[in-house]
């Protein structure tokens, strides 16, 4: 735990301008030196309730949001209420609202073509495609793949994922035999051999999206799959790892074992009933589900099992990707050369799409398609977003707030047992368990009028999916203002 952490006597002042009083006795955390651009506000700032009477809604709507004055790690909403975002929109603002950077991108008259005029990427893609792919995607390419497909959105990425898996094994079943008539036959009725029995085995709490395929591969929460018709795929149980972790080496050493037994016991097991796993897909942590980690070494060795039966290996990094472990990939923390076959990607940066290795390659146009296939306008901003990460090292800065924002929970989690259990996190990639739903509900919504949005997962977790720009005197500010939260908290 860090010292500062634990310094009672030093002062709330977030900046020069920011004076806040706090009551005697309580936790105070150390301040940081405040060094962000100009355009980001001095800290939270609230004049109603949140969702306020402007913002009365129904249904899956939280508040509604005043983007033009969202600056930075602040978001406002449309009764002006300011308030510091550790959520950032479920993990998919990057370098924060309205950042300068990309504001000029926008301005920029030989990029207004590219916004203005959407194509069909796959059959009629603009002229410099190829060229904006490079400075971006392909820019950031994870160990071992050179080969990008684009798409919209995280669902569509793994949902074409898969096809491009299972496209793979029944060339490599196939071998150098022409495609029969009786498969393109029964390919159209949805019967074998023209539509394989193959499955993609997943893990119980994953979530991968919410189309068929993914859906079938999501095993976060009832809501999602109720009333949807669903296919017979593996799900292997996740390791559950008890906290502190120091505390529990040899148990959580067993879980993972047993975990990695029922992998193999269920690709065997599915085989046997010709329903062959062509793939595995797995998150780096689980985070629909709960913010779910399992250590390198379970990955690691989950890897050699996958390689081991000859099944694609799927890294789905729609959530972890971007940079918010304090590494560009999650799966780096591995320290593995061949981590993956294939990894998804959406979220942070801004657009869908999947990596994959070369002999993954669809062997036919059109196998792998849609009208849009991506957003060639998303690809200008990632660029400029991967620039900006690289000129100001940000990901350096994720580790150091994130340090701050961890270390930070272990402390709460110390002066508050009955309501804090179960920190973890890599990066600024952060969570903690509250006793139950109920009281992590309340936990959330008493944050969010004190100035602070966060984001619930699992059964009762809340986790931290701030942006890259979220720096050490933001994870001070909330660490104080969460700390008054939990000493008043009934």
């Amino acid at each position: 735990m860090a010292s500062s952490l634990l310094t009672r006597q030093l002062t709330y002042t977030l900046q020069k301008n920011l004076k806040l009083s706090l009551p005697r006795g309580r936790y105070i955390s150390q301040t940081a030196t405040k060094n962000d651009v100009d355009f980001e506000y001095d800290g939270p700032s609230m004049k109603t309730e949140v969702p306020g009477p402007r913002s009365r809604n129904t249904g899956a709507v939280t508040f509604f949001c005043n983007y033009e004055e969202s600056r930075g790690n602040y978001l406002v909403d449309v009764d002006g209420n300011r308030m510091l975002d550790l959520y950032c929109q479920i993990s998919s603002i990057p370098i924060g609202y309205n950042h300068p950077a990309l504001i000029k991108v926008l301005h920029d008259p030989t990029n207004v073509s590219t916004f203005v005029n959407r194509p069909a990427l796959g059959v009629l893609p603009p002229e410099n495609f190829p060229e904006k792919l490079t400075e971006s995607l392909l820019s950031i390419t994870p160990e071992g793949m050179n080969q990008v497909q684009t798409m919209a959105c995280g669902s569509c990425s793994n949902e074409n994922a898969f096809k491009t898996i299972f496209i793979w094994y029944r060339k490599k079943e196939r071998g150098q035999v022409e495609i029969t008539k009786e498969e393109q036959e029964t390919c159209m009725i949805n019967q074998s051999p023209g539509c394989p029995d193959y499955t993609i085995m997943s893990f119980m709490g994953g979530f991968h999206g919410r189309t068929m395929g993914c859906l079938a591969a999501t095993h976060s929460k009832a809501i999602h799959k109720l009333d949807i018709p669903s296919l017979d795929w593996p799900i292997a149980p996740f390791p559950q790892l008890k906290y502190p972790l120091e505390d529990f080496i040899k148990e959580n050493k067993l879980e993972e074992a047993r975990c990695l037994e029922e992998v193999e016991d269920l690709i065997v097991k599915y085989r046997k009933k010709g329903k062959t796993v062509a793939g595995i897909v797995v998150e780096p942590i689980q985070s629909e589900g709960g913010d779910n980690h399992a250590s390198d070494d379970f990955f690691r060795e989950l890897r050699e099992v996958v390689r081991k039966h000859g099944c694609a290996f799927l890294v789905d990094e729609v959530q972890t990707g971007g940079g918010c472990t304090g590494k560009f990939w999650a799966h780096e923390h591995w320290g593995l050369k061949d981590p993956g076959d294939i990894v998804s990607f959406s979220k942070k940066l801004q657009t869908g799409g999947y990596f994959y290795k070369d002999e993954f390659r669809p062997d036919a146009p059109y196998r792998i398609f849609n009208t849009w296939l991506g957003d060639p306008a998303k690809n200008l901003l990632l660029a400029e977003v991967i620039n900006v990460i690289n000129t100001e090292k940000l990901l350096d800065n994720v580790s150091r707030a994130g340090k701050v924002l961890l270390d930070g929970l272990l402390d709460l989690q110390t002066r508050y047992p009955h309501l804090v259990s179960r920190a973890r996190g890599r990066g600024t990639f952060c969570s903690f368990d509250a006793p139950d739903d109920d009281k992590r509900n309340r936990m959330i919504l008493k944050a969010r009028n004190k100035g602070v949005v966060l984001g619930g997962c699992g059964e009762k977790s809340i986790r931290f999916r701030p942006a890259l720009v979220f720096k050490e005197h933001h994870a001070h500010l909330f660490l104080n203002i969460f700390n008054d939260i939990l000493a008043d908290f009934k």
